[in-house]
């Protein structure tokens, strides 16, 4: 049974697959990460892939730091590092040091507010 719905699933077309996805999350109230997943399902079994696909995991850089509240910004870099202290101090610093890879959209963009809050300038990438 589980089979003959998987490939009944791969035939889909895109176009499908995300009203299927749509019902899905209102059916069952699930995450709106799902899309992507049945995207990759329909791409895997032979549909073109999406022109254009949001990116949902970002690195967050550490570009520079200038202003008056290093010691803030160096307990809120060991915060979201765990670096050792003069490890947090050296990246405040020097600048130019990724401070986390591979998070969700709203905790990146959380992590550059509250360090650009405090004199820092950090790249999302």
């Amino acid at each position: 049974m589980l089979e003959e719905l998987l490939e009944k699933i791969g035939g889909l077309t895109l176009a499908e697959a995300a009203e299927l996805v749509k019902m899905m999350e209102d059916k069952f109230g699930i995450s709106a990460a799902a899309p992507v997943a049945v995207a990759g399902v329909a791409v895997a079994a032979g549909e073109a892939a999406p022109a254009v696909e949001e990116k949902t995991e970002f690195d967050v850089i550490f570009d520079s730091f200038s202003g008056d509240k290093k010691v803030d910004a160096i307990k809120k870099v060991r915060e979201i590092t765990g670096l050792p202290l003069m490890d947090a101090k050296k990246l405040v610093e020097e600048g130019k040091g990724t401070l986390k890879e591979g998070v969700a959209k709203e905790e990146a963009e959380k992590i550059k507010k509250d360090l650009e809050s405090i004199g820092a300038k950090i790249t999302l990438k």
